[in-house]
């Protein structure tokens, strides 16, 4: 038996096709990461990452709705929904009502975890101008040190006349940083580790002086004067551009890439899919997942349900008991990105259950339902796996470590649907810039299309 511990390099023992095929795939992978990297890109906060999913969904033909209108749809309308600016539903409407014909449905998260900005961010130390934050999600704190960073986010401005208005915001280059402590001034890091402290330690500097800097630089951006900035809603990233990497382009770096990889995806899936089906086609993107999703615009609210409702009752075929019936044929499949087993910390993961990068999708599995993957819906997903030309992955957290959560188990238990856990495994999960498979990024598609059917 060959040791689980070191998995083979060969492509050929995921993919059985020729050497030509292999190179045909590859390139594929590339072509999808750079998009991927595209994406990101466009999407430094949730708030753009909803922006850029619309701004593809119209090219697709998808036009908006609006929960304060009455819905009217007809079968192969292509529609989406925006709540809170950060969460997007978007459906293909089925030529059945979904009562018959069942939803597809793919959940994933806009939401990274970031340093976010304060109320009253404005702070002046030692002759620093500094901004305040507080660390939104399970943040890796020391990979936030030493990076080029800017600021982007929503503005909510006080109109001339009365009313407010609502306003993105990205200032595109470097203004702020977190500077690490020289080694002179710290000799015992590299032996003993280094500790951070979130409100002392990871607080950027954006300039000299007293003076309060956020509200200047922010009307600059949006030509508006300093005293119309009644809010905001701001967070820190990178600016570094996604890259392509390694000797024959096997990697995406990237920053965001849990989960905006896992929305890249299922979004492409979507705008490929062909208007005629029986089936209701429908991804959902959510806000929040990265601090527990309870919230209007997170999984734990009511967004989804809501809007499979109104499609139930909007349906030119509307059928009795429809909300029931229709999650008794229906299939969600939470995709969010996977660990893959790290080369230096190999005992990490469980013997048994190592993804590698680009082999292909992972299904994630808890017995104690951090996941909501059960044997019928692994043995669904693992033929559309295989329908993609691959074997799917397996994962389990160690037994004696403690297991992350998504939007699986939410969505499971609000709306009674069957639930497969997956994800497109990486590495430096939750650092301020991750690594995936470029591969990964193009059988994550392919899977999707024959996961939304």
């Amino acid at each position: 038996m060959p040791d689980p511990s070191s998995p083979s390099t060969d492509l050929g023992d995921r993919f059985p096709k020729s050497a030509d095929e292999m190179s045909r795939l590859r390139a594929a992978g590339v072509a999808a990461a750079r998009d991927l990297g595209a994406f990101i890109d466009a999407s430094p906060t949730p708030f753009h990452a909803v922006r850029e999913a619309a701004r593809r969904l119209e090219l697709a033909g998808f036009r908006e709705l609006f929960e304060t209108d009455p819905w009217q749809i007809a079968p192969r309308d292509r529609r989406y929904v925006i709540r809170g600016g950060s969460t997007l539903l978007a459906f293909i409407v089925g030529d059945e009502s979904p009562a018959t014909g069942g939803f597809r449905m793919i959940g994933a998260h806009t939401d990274s975890p970031n340093l976010r900005v304060k109320p009253n961010a404005d702070v002046s130390v030692r002759g620093y101008q500094q901004l305040g934050v507080e660390v939104y999600g399970g943040v890796l704190f020391s990979t936030w040190l030493d990076r080029d960073l800017s600021l982007a986010g929503r503005v909510l401005l006080e109109k001339p006349g009365g009313g407010v208005e609502s306003r993105l915001v990205d200032l595109e280059r470097a203004v702020a940083r977190v500077p690490s402590l020289a080694i002179h001034l710290n000799r015992s890091v590299n032996t003993e580790g280094l500790v951070l402290n979130a409100q002392k330690h990871l607080v950027p500097i954006v300039g000299l002086g007293k003076e309060a800097a956020l509200s200047g630089a922010l009307a600059r951006a949006l030509d508006v004067r300093p005293e119309a900035v009644l809010s905001y809603d701001l967070a820190l990233y990178n600016v570094e551009k996604s890259a392509i990497s390694g000797l024959n382009d096997e990697f995406l770096h990237a920053a965001r890439l849990d989960n905006l990889g896992s929305s890249h995806g299922a979004l492409s899936a979507l705008t490929a899919a062909a208007s005629s089906s029986a089936t209701t086609r429908l991804i959902v993107l959510y806000d929040h997942e990265e601090c527990g999703s309870k919230s209007a615009v997170g999984a734990a609210g009511t967004f989804l349900r809501d809007a499979i409702g109104r499609i139930l009752d909007a349906h030119p075929d509307r059928q009795p008991q429809a909300m029931g019936r229709a999650m008794a044929r229906s299939l969600m499949v939470s995709a969010d990105m996977a660990h893959a087993v790290h080369p230096n910390y190999g005992d990490q993961h469980e013997q048994m259950h190592q993804p590698m990068l680009n082999r292909g999708l992972v299904i994630k599995s808890n017995s104690n339902q951090s996941y909501a993957t059960d044997g019928a819906t692994a043995a669904a997903f693992t033929r559309l796996c295989a329908d993609a030309g691959y074997q799917a992955q397996r994962f389990v957290t160690r037994s004696d470590l403690p297991c992350g959560s998504t939007i699986g188990p939410i969505t499971a238990a609000e709306l009674g649907v069957a639930t497969v856990d997956v994800g497109a495994p990486m590495l430096s999960m939750h650092s301020c810039r991750e690594l995936c498979g470029t591969l990964d990024v193009h059988l994550a598609i392919e899977t999707f299309k024959r996961a939304l059917g």
